[in-house]
């Protein structure tokens, strides 16, 4: 047997308060709309990772889901544009990631990163 996918699933009694922030923000395309659930996504190949900690890594909350992103400053540009609170960082940490918290609009903790390239000498 091989996992094909893994989905993370939020509950909620508004589905739609999900398109400002995963469609409109972070550039998702709505997927499938049975009204009472909508998932979001992409067509791009992802790793399927599932992860667990006691910590978030710099004494943070462990987050609900991490987004890895391909240009952190546009995604917090977006984020600022929207209006939504930054609640940590941005800062590059010191295992090779640059990143920032953000709540989505059901209060999930959501990690926002890139992974640094390294720079040569």
């Amino acid at each position: 047997m091989k996992v094909k996918r893994i989905m993370a699933n939020t509950a909620t009694s508004d589905p739609s308060k999900a398109k400002a922030f995963y469609m409109d923000i972070l550039g998702l395309e709505l997927l499938m709309d049975h009204g009472w659930f909508k998932t979001y996504g992409s067509d791009a190949t992802m790793t399927v990772q599932v992860s667990f900690g006691s910590e978030g890594g710099s004494g943070t909350p462990v987050p609900d889901l991490s987004i890895e992103v391909d240009d952190i400053q546009s995604a917090l540009s977006r984020f600022k544009e929207a209006k939504v609170p930054i609640e940590y960082g941005p800062v590059s940490e010191p295992w090779g990631v640059k990143r920032f918290y953000v709540r989505d609009p059901f209060g999930k903790l959501i990690n926002i990163l890139q992974h640094e390239r390294a720079t040569a000498p």
